[in-house]
């Protein structure tokens, strides 16, 4: 090989290189331009989520354990028996709750929130049963 072939052979690398080059820098300008949109985006997000925090009212609260330990019993009592109408009282006696006139009220009205969440459907005045 003589010094003009290695010449040449030395200007194609080099121009191959140039054009890779080229490529590159073009694929860190897309990636940079994605990379701030994306960083804009998670800002925005983020004080959205601090806005929306702030505003929520404070009833939007995680009901006590005790409350939440009751709505459990009762859909798991309506999951065992899917196709059975219950009355509130009914339903405490099947769960072994006390059958007060007080505490079959606050199921009542458990029953009713569970109606509105699409849990259950009401077939009937007093009776509540699983949506199917």
């Amino acid at each position: 090989m003589n010094i003009t072939e290695l010449l040449a052979n030395l200007q194609v690398q080099h121009d191959e290189s140039t054009v890779r080059a080229g490529e590159l820098r073009g694929q860190i300008e897309y990636l940079t331009a994605a990379l701030a949109e994306t960083e804009a985006r998670l800002a925005e997000l983020t004080t959205t989520q601090k806005v929306i925090a702030e505003l929520a009212p404070a009833g939007d609260e995680p009901a006590p354990p005790g409350t939440n330990t009751a709505y459990q019993a009762i859909v798991n009592a309506f999951n065992q028996h899917p196709d059975q109408e219950f009355r509130a009282r009914e339903l405490h006696e099947l769960l072994g709750m006390p059958t007060d006139e007080a505490s079959v009220n606050v199921t009542r009205a458990r029953l009713g929130r569970l109606i509105r969440q699409g849990f259950l459907t009401q077939p009937g005045r007093g009776r509540y049963q699983k949506r199917t």
